[in-house]
């Protein structure tokens, strides 16, 4: 399901728990070892149905809320609604995974997932600057290296990705790693149609700006297709990739917004090994969040609401145009 609300991990990672690791079989039972007890009384649950609870998941707590109760293996379990996201991520827990909704328990909420998002950020900052160590080392024909002094910070690279948009990334990682579907290809519409809408929305402005966003807007295409293959598919991804380029097709007019967003999140890095004037970053840095405002005012449109099985014959899901 979810490890973070904010960026998406460069591998798959299975990020819930499966019912059926609490599940028993009968073949399970028959010797006896399991054998259960008879339910305690409910006055002895820590937790009813309908409570506002605190839940685990991975390294973060979420809000959430207890729906079911049931005493199965001779201990209590709840299955929890994550408070705010879609009923995909509810799940079955045990009691290890949750806390009382407390003011005490809230603040301890915050400061873990605060903690979180500090060490990610420079768990990136780190990864990136040994990047630049290493490229700073390679010195090319012609060229001098890059001074430390002229090296742009990584933090200022960082593109703001609106928390819609955020967590359609998540809930885009457990589709895929998780629950094991696949955006179904070809997309309509798909990547070069989504930059084609944002240039005839673009369009109003000044033929000289038209023409700038033009520019900025074949860079990312070329970006897209050549990043796609090497950084922006999950590995179990990769065998629908080889079929649906089969045919020697640009991934742009094959894929659409759900892989177009991972590429916002790899930007900053491949930015930052462009060799981009410190100047001309800032502007298209300006140009690039005024793109992912565009796919967030035309999600509803641009995104997938349901992903398929991979046998499954069933057609895309668009949620109609807006």
């Amino acid at each position: 399901m979810r490890g973070s609300k904010t960026v998406v991990s460069d591998t798959d990672s299975s990020a819930t728990q499966s019912d059926s690791s609490a599940t028993k079989t009968d073949s399970d039972m028959i010797d006896g070892e399991d054998e259960e007890v008879s339910a305690p009384s409910p006055d002895s649950c820590p937790f009813s149905e309908g409570e506002k609870v605190l839940a685990f998941h991975e390294t973060q707590i979420y809000e959430a809320k207890v729906t079911k109760v049931d005493f199965k293996m001779n201990e209590w379990r709840f299955y929890v609604h994550y408070l705010g996201w879609s009923k995909n991520w509810d799940e079955w827990v045990h009691l290890d995974r949750l806390m009382k909704n407390t003011d005490e328990n809230v603040r301890k909420q915050k400061q873990l997932n605060a903690n979180q998002r500090t060490h990610k950020n420079a768990k990136l900052t780190r990864t990136s600057q040994t990047k630049q160590k290493v490229s700073r080392g390679k010195k090319r024909k012609n060229d001098s290296v890059i001074k430390d002094k002229d090296a742009i910070p990584m933090e200022d690279l960082v593109l703001q990705i609106p928390l819609t948009l955020k967590k359609q990334l998540v809930d885009d990682c457990e589709f895929i790693t998780h629950l094991g579907k696949l955006v179904k290809l070809p997309r309509t519409p798909n990547v070069d149609d989504i930059m084609k809408k944002y240039l005839d929305y673009r369009s109003k402005d000044s033929l000289k700006k038209t023409h700038s966003v033009e520019e900025i807007l074949k860079g990312l295409c070329c970006y897209f297709d050549k990043a796609l293959p090497v950084m922006l598919l999950y590995k179990n991804e990769r065998q629908q990739y080889e079929k649906a380029i089969a045919h020697d097709a640009s991934p742009s007019s094959v894929y659409g917004a759900e892989h177009l967003l991972r590429l916002f999140v790899k930007l900053p890095e491949l930015l930052l090994n462009a060799n981009i004037e410190e100047e001309t970053l800032k502007d298209l840095q300006q140009k690039l969040v005024d793109f992912l405002k565009f796919l967030q005012k035309n999600q509803n449109a641009f995104f997938l609401s349901t992903y398929h099985a991979p046998d499954a014959v069933e057609a895309s899901t668009n949620k109609p145009d807006v």
